[in-house]
């Protein structure tokens, strides 16, 4: 199915907005994998009144294409980051492409140190899509919760292949789920920040 995959990724573009149809740089290879277009479509639509004058936190932008289309709807600031240098070479063209250098502030670090980094500025919204087999979405939900990145309007949208161990891993945590979407591999779950009020036992 690389074929396939190549073929899905030679034609990313952004969607809507001012940059609408700008075709964006890719990575080749599976190490960062796009979000497929109809994925990143519903999602979009599915959070479209929220984007306006917004601000963004990528951890896992790979060719950016996620934090660039927030920017083309909207928003006012978004923070990308990869630990790959040859991903943040491509984000940094596709900046260029759509022409947000303004808005935009590009990481090439893990994305634990960008969240302390970050430490108590605040994000609308925080789009978390790691490599699958990882545990970065329960790494990063409790970094972003400890260096108080979100608040309670905060939207926290992360994508996996692997929805119930993901459901498992953040059943303890500070967070609850508002929507889940499925489409063929990919659920993206949205959260939000729920402070425990009571202590949990164990």
């Amino acid at each position: 199915s690389n074929i396939w995959m190549k073929g899905n990724i030679i034609n990313m573009r952004i969607i809507s907005g001012k940059a609408r149809g700008t075709k964006l740089y890719t990575l080749d290879g599976t190490a960062t994998r796009p979000t497929l277009d109809r994925v990143k479509e519903s999602l979009f639509n599915i959070i479209q009144n929220d984007i306006e004058d917004s601000t963004v936190l990528d951890l896992f932008s790979g060719s950016g294409a996620i934090g660039l289309e927030f920017l083309s709807r909207g928003a006012k600031r978004a923070v990308l980051c990869d630990s790959s240098k040859d991903a943040i070479k491509i984000i940094k063209q596709n900046v260029q492409k759509t022409h947000f250098e303004e808005k935009v502030e590009v990481y090439n670090m893990e994305f634990t140190k960008l969240v302390e980094r970050l430490q108590n500025q605040k994000f609308d919204i925080i789009y978390i899509d790691p490599p699958y087999a990882t545990d970065f979405i329960k790494i990063s939900l409790e970094k972003i919760i400890e260096y108080e990145l979100v608040n309670e309007n905060t939207k926290i949208i992360v994508e996996t292949d692997d929805e119930t161990r993901i459901l498992n891993q953040i059943e303890k945590m500070d967070v609850e789920i508002t929507d889940k979407r499925k489409y063929g591999r990919a659920t993206i779950i949205f959260l939000k920040y729920r402070k425990t009020q009571i202590p949990r036992k164990g």
